[in-house]
């Protein structure tokens, strides 16, 4: 599975420590900024993940900002992005296994390290459950129309 990190300067710190922790995995991790803590827009590094994020089915993103809402929002803006903001365990669980999630939104305000891996092992290790109403359902995310 190849993975793709971003976080603003919010989150710098945190996503470095996240980085560590993955390489100790079996994954293909990429670090796709920020590179420094001096203040940065959060849309920069979630348009770079969400971009390498849809190119495979395979791929999955991992967000760090201040609340993880601007990511989040960021994100889901481009077709084919599941982004979920979750704080807990249980909350990744049914993000990956109902919705296909594949980019995870973390807050490095809210969240303590151990949490943050926590989480993310559980976002990577879940599997979507891919019953019919599911899939029906994650496919009209990608449909195009104006609602009232």
């Amino acid at each position: 599975m190849e993975i793709f990190v971003g976080a603003d300067y919010k989150g710098f710190e945190k996503k470095q420590k996240i980085l560590g922790f993955l390489a100790k995995k079996d994954y293909n991790v990429n670090d796709l900024g920020a590179y420094d803590s001096s203040e940065n827009d959060y849309n920069d590094p979630a348009i770079a993940v969400s971009k390498m994020v849809r190119k495979s089915r395979d791929a999955r993103g991992i967000l760090i900002c201040d609340s993880a809402h601007g990511m989040t929002m960021q994100a889901n803006r481009f077709k084919g992005i599941r982004a979920a903001n979750c704080d807990t365990v249980e909350a990744t669980k049914l993000a990956r296994e109902h919705d296909d999630a594949n980019v995870l939104c973390l807050s490095a305000h809210f969240l303590e390290l151990d949490k943050m891996q926590e989480i993310i092992t559980t976002f990577l290790e879940t599997k979507f459950v891919d019953l019919e109403r599911r899939i029906r359902r994650v496919n009209r995310l990608d449909e195009r129309g104006d609602y009232d």
